[in-house]
């Protein structure tokens, strides 16, 4: 396992859509997303009626009793801030001292987020084969590039690192992050062992990777850093009860604490011995080590 050569993790809350259209509450969010000592305070943007067809966005939301509108379009919107909004959300998460990130859904969300010029700007696995809009984050913003490759073929994520490395910047701008699309995902689903097979198949040619979670608990996270991932990222709530489809997947305070915490700590652990008796076993080898020859 030496050959991962472990960074220090990076740990992102994702706020996404569970600040159910609040500023207050988006704010909010940030603030204890900061407490709890994450690094990056992470949005979603979409534009509904660009991204959704007009029976999409007319048709009621699959789970009615987790919509904020009488259509499943008027659910998005009421959950959507305005790019002048997004610029504020960052504007106050810098002035805390997290960073702000965002996934773009659609070529407008993407226009809107680079004129932000995020560190960088996450690609969702529902549109990582949105070419159109690739080619404009690859070549027209200059930020790394975080995707998700939930629901995708090894095919498409084949042609996906294929498509930054026809620019050579896949391996300088590129981070791929294994994922289950499911709110909330059985432990069987997660297959942490994808992180493995990412790892080997693709180690140089992209520039990192990242574990995007929809799983309960945090133990899963600290494997995942083991195995690889060095950006962690998870669903972040205040309350998981909340309605919307996302909270039951999210983290409240108490774990993110949790969450930063140990993975702070799996990363203090993950080195080798620098001599054969650590300082702190010679006193104890002294009083408790026999039959030394």
């Amino acid at each position: 396992m030496n050959n991962l050569n472990y960074q220090q993790p990076k740990i992102i809350a994702e706020i996404g859509c569970n600040h159910i259209g609040s500023m207050d509450i988006a704010k909010e969010l940030i603030h204890l997303a900061k407490e709890c000592k994450a690094d990056y305070a992470k949005f979603q943007k979409r534009n509904p009626k660009e991204l959704l067809t007009k029976e999409q966005f007319t048709a009621p939301h699959p789970v009615p009793y987790q919509s904020y509108g009488q259509t499943y379009g008027e659910h998005r919107e009421v959950l959507e801030f305005n790019i002048d909004e997004h610029r504020e959300l960052k504007k106050y998460a810098e002035n805390l001292g997290i960073e702000y990130a965002c996934s773009v859904w659609d070529i407008t969300s993407a226009q809107e987020i680079i004129s932000l010029n995020p560190d960088y700007i996450k690609v969702p696995s529902a549109s990582n084969c949105n070419f159109e809009m690739l080619v404009l984050l690859r070549d027209e913003y200059c930020g790394d590039i975080h995707l998700s490759i939930g629901m995708t073929t090894w095919d498409e994520i084949e042609k996906i690192i294929q498509f930054f490395e026809e620019t050579n910047q896949a391996k300088k701008r590129l981070v791929v992050y294994s994922c289950t699309s499911g709110y909330p995902i059985d432990f069987k689903d997660v297959c942490l062992l994808e992180l493995r097979k990412l790892y080997f198949h693709f180690k140089s040619r992209v520039k990192e990777f990242g574990f995007s979670g929809h799983h309960l608990g945090i133990a899963i996270d600290i494997a995942a850093y083991t195995l690889g991932a060095k950006w962690i990222e998870r669903h972040f709530t205040k309350d998981r009860a909340w309605k919307g489809t996302d909270h039951a997947a999210s983290l409240e305070v108490p774990g993110l604490q949790k969450l930063v915490r140990d993975l702070h700590h799996t990363y203090n652990a993950l080195n080798f011995k620098q001599k054969d008796i650590l300082d702190v076993e010679i006193s104890q080898r002294e009083k408790l080590k026999t039959h030394i020859h």
